[in-house]
């Protein structure tokens, strides 16, 4: 295949793609775990991290859906699940009452501290390699 053809990448190119792919991998295994470990899923984990990440502190179920990529009916019944677990209170908006907020509840913020300073960790640790294998890509 000539080089200028469409869709030609070099070898190194491949084999850098395939390692950050690996990486990928490992390090959401990592977070799996990582999560498990403090009695959570994967995906709830993300929703305390995304909830905890906005700067208003706290977000709407149709923006965690957003967040989340998922639909606004996966985004409630996940919702449902996290307030049955005391990690995440329903509190509607001082002007709209309609519009209801979510917030962490003091024990999603000591676990999603916890699952963060070491997810924290690992990015430090990997960083090294994942800048290695950006830097070989064409």
């Amino acid at each position: 295949m000539p080089l200028d053809e469409p869709g030609f990448l070099p070898q190194e190119d491949y084999e850098a793609l395939a390692a950050f792919r690996y990486e990928l991998r490992r390090f959401l295994q990592f977070s799996e775990q990582a999560a498990k470990q403090q009695g959570l899923t994967p995906q709830q984990h993300q929703a305390l991290l995304a909830m905890r990440a906005d700067s208003r502190g706290g977000m709407t179920i149709g923006e965690l859906g957003e967040q989340l990529f998922i639909q606004p009916h996966s985004a409630s019944e996940l919702t449902d699940r996290l307030i049955a677990l005391d990690l995440v209170a329903r509190e509607p908006e001082v002007e709209d009452r309609r519009r209801i907020w979510l917030r962490l509840t003091p024990e999603a913020t000591r676990r999603l501290g916890r699952l963060s300073m070491v997810h924290r960790d690992e990015v430090v640790r990997i960083r090294p390699v994942l800048s290695a294998i950006l830097g070989r890509l064409g």
